[in-house]
């Protein structure tokens, strides 16, 4: 058994607290809420049937509350593909994810998701990085999500 201490990540400490902007506008279609839908297994018409989401109040198709991950993931790869990150996704693994919503999203959204690097901290050569991305449209915010990675060094 080895007592080398793991090699240190290549994670750039000095970008917690800087935000990357959202690549794009991201549309909210029905057929992408019944895609989604259908790989989580959420069976609610609500996500499938517009005359259904209508009649609960809703002005379209539901999206199921994990779909903010679709937005989020694209607004952390601006972060993660940035040179100056220091990250090497083929080292990182989704450590952790949390959902705060603030409305439904609904297809017929377009939004917005804006990444912020929240902490990095370093532990037996693995880099946690925890970002914030604010999901949000013209009248205001939408979602929250908050997710952990865990980078690791390339020790052997």
């Amino acid at each position: 058994m080895s007592s080398a201490t793991p090699a240190p990540t290549s994670v750039n400490d000095a970008l917690v607290g800087s935000s990357f902007p959202p690549p794009e506008r991201y549309r909210v279609s029905a057929v992408k809420i019944a895609e989604f839908a259908q790989a989580v297994g959420a069976t609610s018409p609500l996500h499938f049937d517009a005359e259904a989401a209508r009649a609960a109040g809703y002005r379209d198709v539901v999206a199921p509350p994990t779909f903010a991950v679709v937005l989020a993931q694209r607004a952390e790869f601006a972060y993660v593909k940035s040179p100056e990150s220091g990250i090497d996704f083929s080292r990182v693994v989704h450590a952790e994810e949390s959902f705060e919503h603030h409305r439904p999203i609904v297809a017929g959204d377009v939004l917005e998701a804006t990444c912020h690097v929240e902490s990095i901290t370093h532990r037996a050569g693995l880099s946690f990085v925890t970002t914030r991305v604010e999901i949000a449209d013209g009248d205001g915010p939408v979602a929250t999500v908050i997710s952990t990675m865990a980078v690791r060094g390339e020790g052997k």
